[in-house]
């Protein structure tokens, strides 16, 4: 049988997982200087406290764990023989693979909120599970790192979090903008068009916007029943001004009977507004007023984070939840948190050549194998070296110098070092730089520094 890898998977060599540790150690990093706590909750869940939380594609996307044993022989036949999913799902499984990390968080929030010092800050960097269709820098297993803080309403909060993004992807050195809408924009939009009724509908059809465009748009909203006169009292969303505090102006005016609407308008600007003060420069910050972020949990500010010389989706997305912990039986926690999306950072930085050469690990120093007692004295070394924190090995065989050399030069390692009679008589240590081709011979004790 010809081995294969599950589509959406990969392996990863000892050079990208060494520069995806470099982009973790920056995160979490920067997660602690801002506040936050490491978390982290199990793989899977049960599948009830996933379902139901990212509206209905993102149900079709959660990783379902058939249950243990003869899960079959407990299903309902009917519905077995009319191949009812809906129905089956629930008979042939419980619990399911992460989806994100969010509503884990939340579910954490729910059962330990008596032990908590709130606001809580808490930072997670783990996989999560998707049963989404292949595609590039899109996976069906990958890394969220996020950062959520719940308990507290301020908007401060959102600025904050602002500064954690503008600051990671600065470290990173990654140009990036920031698009920013608020969930009660959408609502009041919704109110101004007449179509309460059809939010998520709207919202999840204006999330794919970047994807399908204006027209793959109207004709999503037509398919899930919104009048025509409904799309042409939102024609302006399709033709906004490149000025943030101008499109909420505009805004304002439209809002003049949505309470809801006016809330989310005055909630953003304050962020907006803020954030300029701190000297955030209004070409990273964008009021991108189709953003939606398909997910049914978010109430308030959504964030999503674009780079600006790669073409690809979001790298970095978020918002407020101020009731998700609600559907666990928690009510008065609110939430807000953001997450950067690990695999497409890598494949920005990989295509704009950003890591630098300290993101690979590479072997100090290779042994020469000269056999006997060489070889003894060779591991006593090595030894030293190790007990320093300085990467070195001895090539396993006594084999041909030409061998050893090609070992070293695939394998990337700096230096080929030869301890040999002549050296061990003379307490010496002669070793060539690969890469600069120069061979010098030092005493034992430079050599150890």
């Amino acid at each position: 049988m010809k081995p294969s890898l599950a589509k959406g998977t990969r392996d990863f060599t000892a050079q990208e997982v060494s520069r995806r540790k470099y982009i973790i150690n920056i995160l979490q990093k920067n997660f602690e200087l801002f506040g936050f706590q490491p978390l982290e909750t199990p793989s899977f869940e049960n599948l009830s406290t996933l379902t139901g939380k990212y509206g209905e594609e993102g149900d079709r996307l959660i990783f379902k764990i058939l249950n243990s044993g003869e899960y079959a022989s407990k299903v309902n036949q009917e519905d077995w023989d009319h191949k009812n999913h809906q129905k089956l799902i629930p008979q042939i499984s419980d619990k399911a693979l992460r989806y994100d990390l969010t509503v884990p968080f939340a579910r954490f929030v729910a059962m330990n909120h008596g032990k908590l010092t709130f606001p809580y800050k808490r930072y997670q960097i783990q996989p999560v599970w998707r049963a989404d269709r292949p595609q590039k820098g899109r996976f069906r297993e990958f890394y969220q790192c996020d950062a959520d803080v719940v308990g507290s309403e301020s908007l401060l909060q959102e600025v904050d979090l602002v500064q954690l993004y503008l600051k990671s992807f600065s470290d990173l050195r990654i140009p990036v903008t920031i698009h920013m809408n608020n969930r009660k924009i959408l609502s009041g939009l919704a109110e101004y068009a007449g179509i309460t009724d059809k939010l998520i509908e709207f919202t999840v059809a204006l999330d794919k916007l970047d994807k399908i465009g204006k027209e793959g748009v109207v004709k999503e909203l037509l398919e899930r029943e919104i009048s025509q006169e409904s799309i042409d009292k939102l024609e302006f969303l399709f033709n906004q001004s490149d000025d943030a505090l101008e499109n909420l102006l505009q805004l304002k005016e439209k809002f003049a009977d949505s309470e809801i609407g006016l809330k989310g308008v005055e909630e953003l600007e304050f962020v907006l507004t803020q954030s300029l003060n701190l000297g955030v420069d209004m070409q990273n910050l964008v009021f991108n007023i189709t953003l939606a972020r398909g997910l049914d949990y978010y109430t308030g500010a959504i964030f999503e984070v674009k780079a600006d010389e790669v073409a690809m989706g979001s790298i970095g997305g978020g918002g407020r939840y101020d009731n998700l912990t609600e559907v666990f039986g928690v009510k008065n926690i609110p939430g807000i948190g953001i997450s950067f999306g690990l695999d497409r950072v890598y494949l920005v930085m990989e295509e704009l050549d950003l890591f630098p050469e300290e993101a690979s690990t590479k072997v100090e120093y290779l042994f020469a194998n000269f056999g006997g007692e060489e070889t003894v004295e060779a591991l006593r070394l090595i030894m030293q070296l190790r007990e320093k924190g300085i990467s070195a090995e001895l090539y396993p065989e006594n084999a041909k110098l030409n061998k050893q050399f090609t070992y070293a030069e695939k394998k990337g390692i700096k230096n080929l070092v030869f301890l040999g009679e002549e050296e061990i008589k003379n307490g010496t240590v002669t070793f060539k730089d690969l890469e600069a081709g120069e061979q010098k011979t030092v005493s034992l004790e430079e050599f150890l520094g």
